[in-house]
């Protein structure tokens, strides 16, 4: 399941009771979990493909507002296994509970429709995703001390994850294995959540992992071992996050697949959900990567932030960063060291209003794919920038 930076809820599975768009004043009733009423008050988006995405409030006794969710209807699954790894994944974001991740907290089934829906968190700034994309916008990408902040934050909630235990204190192994833009968001304040990890690998005993031949997971941010369907390590979310920052701090991916040619021959994996990178090109590209790759890519950055994308974009795992605390660490040193001032949660706030603000002014005078400049749902409106008069 992927977690938006609004408040939402798919309704494509049920027009009949959603068939026309609530309001404040005429809200619409989802259901009752625990006491607490979720009801839609405005639709924000209508796709391409004709879902509708709404906004959501909790009410508790006496229509007392409790705040906002995001609630998200979970494509039922067509097979019992398959029913049961949906499920499995749910719970194992229950179990992780860190402030830099946003936190699963209900999974509901509506009995009318039989349908599952997952309750989250509410994380009211925009992703990763949309700020990369406003900084290439604008011409000029997010400044070093947004990269070396957020980079950290992310960091340690991966390691949190990666050294989380069983209530008997057996190691969970969990690895993210979709760290990306689009998984990353800011709060309104400023703090970092990293999202989705309902899709994450794990040795939970008993659970049902993904088919072999399955690719779960934006291919464009995989490590080399996890193309290769080799095993999985915290050091493979280490890779993932070293070409986030990449792109984070350059305004360009890593990787570019246009100087590669297109492969003929049928690959054995599967994707998930369309890579925004293509599969085959990205494992030729892969076959091929090597430290100067990243040299060309991260020249122009301070001696200290190159060291530390190098430690991380290694091909071989061994050579990485051993956790994602390491790597944690010493991205908070380089910003120690580099930084004449403090960079946290109110300067990352400050910036990303700034970057979206700057490029948003020109989001009608550029194209950039069928979705603008900005991902569906995460127009400047929707992030509490101010409108002009």
């Amino acid at each position: 399941m992927t977690k938006r930076s609004e408040d939402e809820v798919s309704t494509e599975e049920f027009p009949s009771r959603l068939s026309t768009p609530p309001s404040p004043s005429a809200p619409r009733f989802l259901f009752d979990v625990e006491g607490v009423r979720y009801e839609a008050v405005r639709e924000v988006e209508v796709r391409s493909n004709g879902e509708k995405l709404l906004k959501v409030e909790r009410r508790v006794a006496d229509g007392v507002l409790a705040g906002l969710s995001l609630v998200r209807r979970i494509a039922s699954p067509s097979t019992y296994m398959m029913r049961k790894r949906m499920i499995e994944e749910v719970q194992l974001a229950f179990r992780l509970n860190h402030p830099n991740i946003a936190q699963v907290f209900h999974m509901q089934v509506d009995e009318e429709e039989d349908a599952p829906y997952a309750i989250m968190e509410y994380v009211g700034g925009p992703s990763l995703e949309t700020l990369v994309c406003a900084a290439l916008v604008r011409g000029q990408p997010l400044s070093e001390g947004f990269g070396l902040y957020v980079g950290a934050e992310v960091a340690d909630a991966l390691h949190y994850a990666h050294t989380l235990t069983s209530e008997k204190g057996v190691p969970l192994g969990i690895v993210h294995r979709d760290v990306s833009p689009r998984h990353i968001a800011l709060g309104l304040h400023g703090e970092v959540k990293v999202l989705d990890f309902g899709s994450a690998f794990s040795l939970l005993v008993g659970r049902e992992e993904s088919p072999e031949n399955l690719l779960r997971g934006d291919v464009a941010y995989a490590s080399p071992e996890y193309l290769r369907k080799e095993g999985l390590t915290p050091r493979s979310d280490v890779f993932s996050l070293g070409v986030l920052l990449v792109e984070v701090l350059t305004s360009k991916h890593l990787f570019e697949v246009r100087d590669v040619p297109v492969v003929a021959k049928e690959s054995r994996f599967v994707a998930e959900s369309q890579p925004s990178l293509p599969l085959q090109q990205m494992q030729a590209l892969m076959e091929a990567f090597n430290p100067d790759v990243v040299e060309k890519a991260v020249g122009h950055l301070s001696q200290d932030i190159k060291a530390v994308l190098h430690t991380a974009l290694r091909r071989n795992p061994e050579e990485r960063f051993a956790t994602a605390a390491d790597m944690r660490d010493a991205l908070r040193g380089v910003a120690h060291a580099e930084l004449r001032e403090p960079y946290g949660r109110a300067e990352a706030a400050k910036e990303a209003a700034r970057v979206v603000s700057e490029g948003g002014v020109l989001r009608d005078l550029v194209e950039f794919g069928e979705a603008g400049i900005y991902p569906d749902g995460l127009e400047k409106h929707e992030l509490g920038l101010p409108k002009k008069e």
